[in-house]
């Protein structure tokens, strides 16, 4: 029998669609093995800060549809710091909570890894995070939204782009993946894209571009992530523009609209499925571990590992097609 009897769960880092349904998953389960759930307001802000509500099952009615997390998130330097973390501690341990579940990116696991080795309580961790950059799951929360959202935004932007013979240079997230430009450039025709993993010159680029005036393309899209070499949208722009003026040029830079929306049926369920099994993983006694999907399984990955393990996430299938089915 497993000696936990209160879990709290918080968000940590930036919010991504489907750590609601996720939070829902986990305060269900709990209470359905008679456990006391706790949510932590502002993640490590609010261990710090005290801030603590006990949540029931209607806590979490009517939240599987909604964006954000009811739990707020914050990012917190403060717990970075030895009095931090102590000053968490205390207020976690006051509050008799057993273990965590963190829902976030690295920076969460990080310290959520940190947190259960110099205290000793049980942790998992949830990958919550669109930039998809985590060793251990195939798909993080808020991935398959925040895609489909950039879809959209592309899908609308060509019919411009076609109406007035346009070149369009569309800035996505991903400082250090470009998991959302590669898919979402090659669901949305574009002409190029750019990322973070795979060095694109500027003359390489209009070389493609020109290419594709030469074969009347009416207009051309460019995908750029965020953490493309070349700098962000404007500096490409730019510098395309001074060699490559055939098309009017211009710049849409998405933001944190990727972040936002109603999650997407895919994300709904993954989440569901990692924060249920979350809950199952803290009472076989694992600990220091993140759920995630492999394949179409639920796996669990030591936090050490999914923490220092790179893994080139961008499939070499995907990066060949781009180029070929863009001339």
């Amino acid at each position: 029998m497993s000696s936990i009897k209160k879990i709290g769960v918080f968000t940590s880092g930036g919010d991504a669609p489907g750590m609601n349904a996720c939070i829902r998953a986990i305060v269900r389960t709990g209470i359905y093995h008679n456990i006391e759930m706790v949510g932590v307001i502002q993640g490590y802000q609010g261990m710090i800060d005290n801030n603590f509500i006990d949540m029931n099952s209607r806590s979490v009615s009517n939240i599987l549809h909604l964006g954000g997390t009811i739990l707020k998130t914050a990012r917190c330097l403060e717990f970075k710091t030895e009095e931090g973390i102590q000053k968490a501690y205390d207020h976690v341990k006051a509050k008799g909570i057993d273990a965590l579940i963190a829902i976030g990116g690295d920076g969460t696991a990080t310290g959520a890894e940190r947190f259960s080795k110099t205290f000793g309580i049980p942790v998992i961790c949830v990958p919550g995070t669109i930039d998809n950059d985590l060793y251990g799951s195939d798909f993080t929360l808020g991935f398959d939204t925040a895609n489909n959202t950039v879809i959209q935004a592309i899908d609308k932007i060509r019919d411009t782009a076609d109406s007035h013979d346009r070149l369009f240079f569309i800035e996505v997230m991903g400082r250090d993946s470009g998991c959302i430009a590669l898919r979402s450039g090659i669901a949305g025709g574009a002409e190029a894209i750019l990322l973070p993993e795979k060095e694109t010159g500027i003359d390489e680029l209009i070389e493609k571009l020109e290419t594709g005036a030469k074969n009347k393309k009416s207009s051309s899209i460019v995908i750029i992530a965020e953490g493309d070499k070349n700098g962000g949208a404007y500096d490409v722009a730019r510098r395309v523009k001074e060699k490559f003026d055939y098309y009017d040029t211009k710049v849409t830079i998405l933001g944190h609209l990727q972040r936002g929306g109603s999650p997407s049926s895919f994300d709904r369920i993954l989440a569901s499925r990692l924060g249920y099994a979350a809950v199952n993983a803290l009472l076989e006694g694992q600990t220091r571990k993140m759920v995630g999907l492999r394949g179409n399984a639920i796996v669990t990955t030591p936090l050490e590992e999914a923490l220092n393990q790179k893994e080139f996430k961008l499939e070499q299938d995907l990066l060949d097609m781009a180029i070929i089915l863009a001339i």
